[in-house]
This record gives C-alpha cells, structure tokens and sequence, in this order.
C-alpha cells in the first residue's frame, strides 16, 4: 500500500517532467489589454487583467477585452491574479472575468481598492473573491509551483511593482510597467537591488515592458512636472484647468501642493477622478490641507486666480469633462477667456485626432492651452532605452520576451537583448494566444490557445463580428435607404409603388428625385418579376437578395453610392 510520503515522492519526481507554460492573452504585438499566464504542473497563475481602447476601425465600440476561454476551462487550476498596478490596460477587465472566476487578487493597496472599485460599480462585487493587499517585499505562494515576491518599481501610479516568480525549474521576472526615478514624489525608489541579487541567482526568463525602447536615454523624474506646475502657476493670473489621468496619483499630489503654494483651491470633475482621488486619500497617498478641496459646484464663489479645477478628459473621451467644457455642454464649467487648461498626458496612439480637436476648441473659445510639446507638464512613467538597458544587465536572462508594445517596438527590444547577450535563439516575439513552453535548458513555442480579441458594445460582450463593423462603415459612408413594399396577402402581388426613405444618403434637396425615380425603376422591376412565372413570388425574391442586389445597381447608377439597404413587406 502506498503511503502518503511514497505519493508526495512520486509526485516531486514527476512534477520535475512538467513544462513550465508562458501563455499571453493580451499585450503583445499591442498597447492594451495585459495579461499574461503561467502555468506548472497543476497550478496557474495570471498576472494582470487589462482592458484595450479600440480601433478606429471598431465603429460603436467601447472597449477591447482578452478571450478567457482557456482560463475558465482550468478554473480549477488558477491559483490567483497578481496586479502589477492600478491603470486599466492591466486591472480593466477584471469585471468581465471575474463574473465567472472566483480567486484571490494580489496587488498593492492603491490597486485592490481600485479594483474593488471596478468590481462593485459593475455590479459584480467583490463576493468570494479575497483581495490581499501586498507591499514591496512582500512573497505570495501560490499553489505548489508559484511563490511571487512584490518588487518595488517606479511608474505614472503608486503602488506598481514587478514580480519576481519562483518556480520549480527557475526564476522568472516581470518588469511590468516601470521607470527609474531617483527623485519620485513618493521618495522611494525602484529597488534595482532587488533586480540585481535575482540576476546573481540566476533568472530563467525575463518578460520586459517594450513602451519607449525607441527613445534614447533615461525618462525626465515626475519631479520636473511639479516644477512645472510651480512655474505656471506663479505666472498665471485666471483660472487654471488641468486635465490629467485620474489614475495619476503623484500627479495629482504635485497639482496639490502648487495650489497650497500658490493659494488656490482645487475642484475635481470626471467620476473617475472622484473616485481615485477617494481611494487614494484614505490610503494617505495624498498629503493636502482638507480645506484645499472645494465642490466643482463652489468654484464660482473664489476669484479666477483662487481656483484650479482638475478634470479628465486628457484623451478627449466624446463624453468626458474636457471635452463637454471645450464644446459648451458642461453643466458648471464654461471656457472664458483667461483660462489656462494644462493637457497634462501624452496621447495614446490613435488618439491625436480628437486630442487637437478639443484643443482648437478651447482656443476658438478664448483658452491659453498648454501642452507636452509645449512645456514640461507630462513625463512619461516608461523606461527609456538607458533604463531597459539597465534592467537586462542586472538581470541577466537566459531567455527573454519582450512584452507591453506594438510589433515595432518589440523588436526594437528583442535587437536590445540581444546586443546585450541574450541572442535570437533565446529571445522570442510571441503573439497573443502563443503557449511559449520552457524547461530549465530550453523554450520553444508549442501550441496555441484562442485569443482574439473580444469587443464590448454597450452591455454585450463578443456578440459583434466583421459583418457588424462592415454595416457600420457603410452606414457611416453612404447612409442607409429603407424601402417599404406592400403586397396582397391572398394574392402575394405588389399593391403599389414601393416607398423609399434615406438617413445620410444624399443631401435633402437630391433625395427626393432620386429616391422619386428609383422607386419607379424597383416598381417596374416587380412587375417584371410578377409576369414572370417561373421567378419566384417577391417575398422570395426579397428574402434571396435579388430585390436588394437590383436597388443597389439603382442607386449606384444614380448617385455613384453604396448605402445600406433595408427591405420590409407588409402583406394586406
């Protein structure tokens, strides 16, 4: 009979066959939507939930999440999620997965609570779900594969770190988001040290954010931008409107102590704003005098000089507070003349566009704009090329993924590892859904698991395809044109002319003779139909697409447009 020591025996010995998998369901070859599993033996681990903005090309919709389907098949198996730090690309989804995955979430104080945030206003709440607050240091066991020690790094965000994961065949690191800055507004520094002693140990892989691999040199400390700040506000006589990342906690801390210096009040504006501001004031990572803070709805009590409002919008979001200000639709806050607004926050890619839209809006309307190229009011919270460098000579890798950056940049770090000693053969560019498998000497990419994107629109989740976005691009090109045939219900023959109406097809003064003249055309077309008696009834004809295919040639000849087209018959 075997005893329990024998198992545990033949399971070490067995445990030393697994392969450890690395497997990416969001973040590479992409900006957005981080999330990263590992597995060994029985024991899954994931590290950050992130959400994604869309394309432009993903007409209606509002955000971009990974597919889970191969988390919730081995739910059984996950044995928590660690979060690197609060900002939505990396806690964004957890609502969606979390309706259906009930395991402990590890990240620092500033994120649990953010994240509890998310789970409670989504309505998930947060119920069989433990939420473990963990500082630097800090070493989590995980199942009986995964230990994970909280290494303290720098980045536009309290409370981010790296993870140093230990497994059964190696040590990995995950830098995730990170800087170096000696001087951050919080006084502590990454703990390079920490890099260090796991490089001296030894480290299997290392997965590296990519962000700014293409810029040369070391990223400007957050210190300059409240020195920044300082000068502004010195030589700045009406009001000031700062539009930021809510998420941006020693942001929002320098704003504060500006105003203190300069004798403003601030006002908030953006729910999410609010609601950072909440979390991270009863954590005490806010330092200000209480009766610095006034309602947005009491600004109009203080002299221009005496007010800072603090907003979002910094990405010129349709429906946030800066943008609904820079059009006139902000329900307390109008653009006058005088006002400074400070776009504190660099452009995510793809958001140029709208972002120097609001801007000519608010100078249309009397604003004095300031913005990144203009002044110091925006550091970015990722490493530059000296500080990647930095990290991969500390640590020294065997194997190497960069990770966090579109394919450019990836491969810009993947050239990095390699001037550094970690060659081609080592290093690997996986696409999302790729299982990257390792053992102590080797890795090799081997299987693949669905990962394509999933779309949220409105409430649904993964209910719109390519024929979705294909209507949507015609609606937005071309407009739609209803038509409305009207049938006899004994007979099935047509009773009238068919009636046509056009939403954003053609201006107002040209529908009318065209829509006039094609409706004749179809009319006369059905009744060609009808003598046929080998052509099918025009219910049939409708449902087969032989109606709809002749109105587009219609309208084509006539207008040189493809609109959408919608047919309705009514049986009398």
């Amino acid at each position: 009979m075997q005893t329990v020591k024998d198992a545990e025996k033949a399971f070490a010995s067995k445990r030393e066959t697994f392969k450890l998998k690395v497997i990416p369901l969001g973040g590479m070859q992409e900006i957005g939507k981080n999330m990263t599993l590992f597995e060994y033996g029985n024991d899954i681990i994931i590290v950050d939930v992130g959400v994604a903005f869309p394309e432009e090309s993903m007409l209606g919709v509002d955000s971009v999440i990974q597919d889970y389907t191969y988390v919730l098949q081995n739910k059984d198996r996950v044995r928590g999620i660690f979060l690197t730090h609060g900002h939505e690309d990396h806690i964004g989804s957890l609502p969606y997965l979390m309706r259906d995955l009930k395991c402990p979430l590890y990240g620092g104080k500033l994120t649990i609570e953010l994240a509890r945030h998310k789970l409670m206003d989504a309505g998930v709440g947060t119920r069989g779900i433990e939420m473990v607050y963990c500082a630097a240091g800090d070493t989590i066991k995980a199942g009986t594969s995964f230990s994970v020690e909280f290494i303290r790094v720098n980045h536009s965000i309290a409370d981010a770190f790296a993870f140093a994961i230990r497994t059964p065949i190696g040590n990995i690191i995950h830098t995730g988001d990170f800087k170096i800055d000696f001087t951050p507004i919080n006084g502590e520094p990454i703990d390079l040290g920490r890099f260090a002693e796991y490089g001296r140990q030894g480290v299997l892989l290392m997965l590296a954010e990519s962000t700014n691999v293409e810029i040369p040199g070391s990223s400007p400390s957050e210190k300059h931008v409240g020195e920044s700040f300082q000068r502004i506000f010195q030589n700045t006589t009406g009001r000031i409107i700062i539009a930021t990342f809510s998420s941006h906690v020693h942001r929002m801390q320098q704003i504060f102590t500006a105003a203190e210096m300069y004798n403003r009040k601030v006002a908030l504006i953006g729910r999410s704003m609010l609601n950072t501001f909440s979390v991270a004031n009863s954590l005490g990572y806010i330092n200000m005098n209480p009766s610095t803070l006034i309602d947005i709805n009491d600004i109009n009590k203080y002299e221009p000089e005496e007010v800072v409002i603090l907003t979002t919008g910094s990405q010129a979001e349709p429906m946030s507070a800066l943008s609904r200000m820079a059009f006139a639709s902000h329900r307390v806050v109008d653009i006058h003349e005088g006002d400074t607004v400070i776009l504190s926050a660099h452009p995510i890619p793809g958001n140029e566009k709208p972002i120097y839209r609001v801007i000519n809006e608010l100078f249309r309307r009397g604003a004095h704009v300031i913005y990144e190229s203009l002044a110091d009011v925006h550091v970015s919270g990722h490493a530059y090329l000296a500080e990647l460098t930095l990290i991969h000579t500390l640590v020294k890798p065997k194997f190497f993924v960069p990770c966090h950056g579109e394919y450019r940049m990836l491969f810009r770090h993947a050239e990095l590892a390699k001037r550094l000693g970690t060659p081609d053969s080592r290093t690997f560019i996986l696409n999302n859904g790729d299982v990257l498998e390792l053992t102590a000497d080797s890795a090799k990419i081997n299987g693949y698991v669905p990962a394509a994107p999933v779309l949220i629109d409105g409430a649904g989740a993964g209910d719109i395809d390519n024929r979705v976005f294909r209507d949507r691009r015609i609606l937005a090109d071309d407009g739609v044109v209803s038509v409305s045939i009207v049938i006899s219900k004994v007979s099935g023959k047509l009773l009238c002319p068919p009636v046509l109406q056009s939403v954003g097809f053609l201006f107002e003064s040209e529908a009318g003779p065209i829509q006039h003249e094609c409706s004749q055309k179809l009319y006369n077309y059905l009744h060609r139909l009808e003598s046929q008696k080998s052509t099918k009834s025009i219910r049939e004809a409708v449902e087969s697409n032989h109606i709809r295919d002749a109105l587009k040639s219609m309208l084509y000849e006539s207008t040189k447009r493809r609109p959408l087209i919608l047919i309705t018959v009514s049986e009398i």
